[in-house]
């Protein structure tokens, strides 16, 4: 039976506070692990073996649990995947989520493929801004990133968002080493002559620790001394929204704005603010460790689930340690050793 919160029921001020003092306000939610992409960081060569719809959180057990979530605090929610525009009427879940008292923000991440056809909706049911992955603007080299893609298709969600009023956008750049890296130029010129934000992240070892993900690695100090050498005066500002994890530049003169998300080289752990609920039904504190407690149990017992995502925000490290992967030393707790796809990007 769905437990039905109304708006009379009170909403708190955040009570997700963990052991260090952090207050988590910001749950990412996967709605599905498929993708219609195999990006070369996200799923290895030889595929992903998807799980079947019946192990995936129907649309009621995710807006129970989000329920839940709000009462405790919960104020933003980030709408992920895979590729969360592969499930089904995806709009319609999006706005029974909005509606619930105390969620003041909902934004969505995807690879934008699908995304130009699917904006008005998706606009219209309560998403207001847009995170677009795009990790080459050459056709060539994006089919070869995404073993597949078209970037045309990218590029036309861009416009799209802009014209449904989607605000910020954000592009999303995963930089690797011998792959993308010719490319910065490219992404900072997007931001001189739009209210874009580029957002360069660092190769991440989520599921995979090879030695291919050590040699694509690169510190984002990188794009730093491209500015310098094209000549470029830049400066530090506040963040686009809210307390993300971006330290966030911009050009002098640019309409839009930079930003560097360095989990590796430096972390930002301690501003953390944000937990997971995977589409299998897991709530995860943390991206990188493997830790992650079993929510669909608990559906139907409002208590329950308030209970276990005490107990999860009770397990969350001070810190992941994605700079000894790097390294190839002993970490304190065991890495996850699901991919991206899995977990929500």
């Amino acid at each position: 039976m769905i437990h039905d919160i109304k708006r009379g029921d009170r909403v708190k001020e955040s009570i997700l506070q963990d052991r260090f003092g952090r207050k988590h306000d910001y749950l990412r939610i996967s709605v599905t692990d498929k993708c219609n992409l195999s990006c070369v960081y996200c799923m290895p060569e030889e595929g992903m073996e998807f799980e079947p719809e019946e192990k995936l959180l129907s649309d009621d057990e995710i807006v129970e649990v989000v329920a839940v979530a709000a009462r405790m605090g919960i104020r933003k929610l980030r709408i992920t995947g895979g590729e969360p525009l592969v499930r089904k009427n995806l709009d319609q879940l999006i706005s029974r989520l909005t509606a619930i008292p105390g969620i003041e923000d909902t934004a969505l991440t995807t690879n934008g493929i699908f995304l130009a056809a699917k904006a008005e909706k998706l606009r219209a049911a309560g998403v207001t801004r847009v995170n677009i992955s795009l990790d080459s603007m050459r056709a060539d080299r994006f089919r070869l990133i995404t073993r597949g893609g078209d970037v045309r298709k990218v590029l036309a969600a861009l416009e799209a968002s802009i014209r449904v009023g989607f605000d910020p956008i954000k592009i999303n750049v995963v930089l690797m080493k011998g792959i993308n890296d010719d490319e910065i130029d490219d992404f900072l010129a997007l931001t001189l002559n739009s209210k874009l934000t580029v957002r360069f992240i660092e190769y991440m070892p989520i599921g995979h620790e090879s030695k291919d993900w050590r040699s694509r690695y690169l510190p984002l100090s990188t794009v730093l001394e491209r500015c310098q050498a094209l000549g470029m005066s830049y400066g530090r500002i506040n963040e686009v929204y809210g307390n993300g994890p971006s330290e966030n530049y911009q050009i002098a003169g640019a309409q839009g704005s930079f930003g560097l998300i360095h989990p590796v080289s430096d972390h930002f752990c301690s501003n953390c603010n944000r937990l997971r609920l995977t589409a299998d039904g897991m709530i995860k504190p943390c991206l990188y460790w493997n830790y992650e407690t079993y929510v669909r149990p608990a559906i139907g017992q409002p208590e329950m689930i308030e209970r276990l995502f005490r107990e999860t925000l009770a397990q969350k490290p001070e810190t992941h340690e994605m700079a000894k992967a790097l390294a190839n030393q002993e970490r304190s707790h065991q890495p996850t050793v699901r991919r991206m796809s899995q977990i929500g990007g």
